[in-house]
């Protein structure tokens, strides 16, 4: 995500109200861009200071706050006038819903009354029906999702959240440790990260656990630069048997011509009568004059037919 994506997005972010993966996509980014990060800290300040205001909250004023969030970020898409910030929007919404609440007219208590709606799901959590507040300092690497929101016939609120704290660790690749977190990494679904884990495990192929996620990222990853990656890593173990099985597999079926290409250097390192079969299968339907080249020069090396009979 771009920076201007991302600051449109915190409010959003904060009020639990984007994807799963836009939400993987503004951690991301805050991770990297310190400028996005100052302002997420910047706006999680805020928040800590309202949400030590004690207010009571109406049953069913989120759900009319979101209902009318969304109303006012869809009715301004056409509005001449220079487009007002999320955060605009997110408090004019608001003003909207309490209109017909006379307590709540004052612009500070509207705004402490906001804040304490929708902050108190990401910094408060309930335990056996006791609300605890937990107040972060900018620095915390906290992020959390808010999954349900529910009044209580007493007053309160029972809110369901899932809480990320980041951690950042450091370490040798011989460390098990580093080796099992980057050998989860290679499943995640940041591409980036698949990428970067499967160029760093490609020299660690003599462990089981390794060969078996190269084997499984050169055959499954939908990334073609992780299944690149894969196929380097598995250069020392081209002339295993299991392993050419799953390359023969990978070079019929990869729709990446350079990643076919990659899979015929590793395959013709140790010609047989099994590669000789896979190779006029692909000379069959191989569209890229490259890789058909690389196919025929490697056939007829092997004084083999270019096609079958």
């Amino acid at each position: 995500m771009k920076c201007d994506a991302v600051l449109k997005a915190i409010p959003l972010y904060f009020y639990g109200e984007l994807s799963a993966a836009d939400e993987d996509g503004i951690e991301q980014h805050v991770h990297e861009c310190a400028s996005c990060a100052q302002e997420l800290d910047r706006q999680r300040v805020l928040a800590v200071r309202f949400d030590r205001r004690q207010l009571e909250v109406p049953p069913g004023l989120l759900d009319s706050c979101r209902a009318d969030l969304m109303a006012a970020i869809q009715g301004g898409a056409g509005a001449r006038e220079p487009a007002p910030s999320p955060w605009r929007l997110f408090l004019d919404a608001l003003s909207h819903s309490w209109s017909n609440w006379s307590r709540f007219r004052q612009p500070l208590g509207a705004a402490a009354m906001l804040t304490f709606v929708f902050f108190a799901g990401r910094y408060s959590h309930n335990i056996s029906g006791a609300t605890t507040a937990s107040l972060l300092s900018p620095s915390d690497q906290v992020f959390s999702s808010v999954r349900s929101v529910q009044p209580e016939s007493n007053g309160g609120v029972q809110i369901s959240f899932d809480e990320t704290h980041r951690r950042v660790i450091s370490g040798r690749m011989d460390d098990q440790n580093i080796q099992r977190m980057l050998l989860s990494a290679v499943r995640q679904d940041n591409p980036a990260v698949r990428v970067e884990s499967v160029d760093l495990l490609k020299n660690q192929a003599d462990s089981g656990e390794v060969r078996a996620a190269l084997l499984n990222a050169v055959a499954h990853d939908p990334n073609a630069g992780v299944r690149l990656k894969a196929v380097e890593g598995l250069k020392s173990l081209a002339v295993e048997p299991d392993v050419r099985k799953v390359l023969a597999q990978v070079l019929l079926d990869d729709e990446n011509s350079a990643v076919r290409m990659q899979v015929v250097d590793l395959l013709v390192q140790r010609p047989d009568d099994s590669i000789v079969g896979v190779l006029q299968n692909l000379m069959r339907k191989e569209d890229n004059s490259y890789v058909r080249l690389k196919s025929e020069k490697a056939l007829k090396e092997m004084n083999a037919s270019v096609g079958t009979f």
